[in-house]
């Protein structure tokens, strides 16, 4: 067995057309305010962090994630507006519905009991849903250049996720879709 661990993380990915939307913002961060580490993932919400798991152990994961979800209904997702958190980022608003919160709690329950998999930020953050369009290279001058432009732009889209998403991180320093598992509850 083989001591190779990989970075994962599990979201909730919107439909293409969001997608497409979200990466046309990501692009004009881009070429407005140099800021492109928004495209090392594709457009999502982040349900359970970035953790590490044993690549010779995927099938418990996969299994995991897979009970998890056939006991979850399709989750309503609502985005409104923008927000920030200051000083270096800028993402789409994911509003708070009871069903998001809830699949999240249950997720990040089930990962820690079923297969001991913690968020240490967890215990001092609280769950702040968000699709992420400039960060981490968006400087702090260019921040304070662009959040009133943002601040006040209308965006509202409405949808269901109707599958947990498995992301992984590849040796390029990039994210991809590893699995999905269908909520069929």
């Amino acid at each position: 067995m083989s001591n190779d661990n990989q970075l994962f993380f599990i979201a909730l990915l919107p439909p293409q057309e969001v997608q497409e939307y979200a990466n046309n913002i990501k692009q004009y961060f881009a070429q407005n305010y140099h800021s492109q580490a928004a495209f090392k993932a594709p457009p999502h919400i982040t349900l359970q962090p970035p953790f590490k798991w044993q690549v010779d152990d995927m099938p418990t994961l996969e299994q995991s994630l897979s009970n998890f979800a056939k006991n979850q209904n399709p989750v309503p997702i609502i985005l409104k507006g923008f927000g920030a958190f200051k000083p270096k980022v800028i993402y789409i608003n994911v509003i708070k519905t009871p069903e998001l919160m809830m699949v999240q709690q249950y997720l990040m329950k089930s990962l820690e009991e079923s297969l001991g998999i913690l968020s240490p930020d967890s215990e001092e953050r609280s769950f702040s849903p968000h699709i992420t369009v400039a960060y981490r290279d968006l400087t702090k001058d260019n921040f304070r250049a662009a959040w009133p432009e943002f601040k006040q732009r209308e965006l509202e889209f409405r949808f269901t996720v109707s599958q947990l998403t498995l992301l992984v991180h590849d040796r390029e320093k990039r994210w991809n879709v590893k699995m999905e598992f269908p909520f069929v509850f």
